[in-house]
């Protein structure tokens, strides 16, 4: 999405805005967090730093840690590499950690469309997602062969944990992951039934139309999940009775 011209601030406007939390900072100083790594400003064609409102909270982050934490620059760096990729960033220097993921929208107990928006953006390496779910490397390539699980390029994201997770703790009943199988196979045919109500609208061209596919998406969804919760309570009821 296009960051409309005002939104963006020059290095002196970054400059008016640090100073009263940090008097000693300088142009300089910000140059040189821009040639560490720290920060990545835009550049205007003729060359002039422009910077957006996550550039400042970054700079802000980075002067508070080094001033109140005294955290060397290799590790705030690390800590802000963990951060772009939805991991709690570390106070020392060590393995950073999954942030606790948002609960889930609900209304009168069930998931609400909106819990069904955009995907989620942690980036967790294959090690990072073993140590934090607590699988074995042999159960999360069984996952993988079933489908249960798959990578997004070079890392796995929260999805990937959250199932994971839930892998983890039906194992300890006793469930493998070949008895997974189902939920995949229910899963994916609920995506389709989703996809071809919205196929339509996302063929026409217009925001609107895309607009409106997205919420009759999370609309569809939630409603999915009402019922699957709908079904498995009632036959458990039957089952008691």
């Amino acid at each position: 999405m296009a960051v409309p011209a005002r939104a963006y601030l020059s290095i002196g406007e970054v400059l008016n805005r640090l100073r009263s939390d940090f008097p000693d900072i300088t142009i300089s100083k910000i140059r040189f967090l821009e040639s560490e790594g720290l920060i990545d400003p835009q550049r205007t064609p003729s060359g002039y730093r422009k910077f957006t409102s996550s550039d400042l909270e970054r700079l802000r982050y980075v002067l508070l840690a080094q001033r109140d934490q005294y955290l060397p620059l290799k590790v705030i760096k690390d800590n802000l590499d963990a951060m772009d990729r939805g991991l709690a960033p570390s106070q020392t220097a060590g393995v950073s950690t999954p942030r606790p993921p948002m609960s889930l929208v609900t209304i009168d107990g069930e998931m609400a469309p909106s819990s069904f928006g955009e995907a989620n953006e942690m980036r967790l390496s294959r090690e990072e997602l073993i140590k934090h779910s607590g699988l074995l490397e042999a159960q999360l390539v069984e996952l993988e062969g079933y489908g249960l699980i798959a990578a997004r390029g070079r890392h796995f994201d929260g999805d990937a944990l959250a199932i994971a997770k839930a892998v983890t703790e039906m194992a300890s009943f006793g469930i493998e992951a070949r008895h997974l199988r189902s939920f995949k196979s229910a899963a994916d045919r609920e995506i389709g039934l989703i996809e071809q109500v919205i196929t339509p609208l996302t063929r026409q061209k217009s925001s609107e139309s895309k607009a409106r596919a997205e919420e009759v998406q999370k609309e569809i969804a939630s409603l999915s999940i009402r019922l699957h919760a709908a079904l498995v309570r009632g036959g458990l009821h039957r089952l008691r009775s």
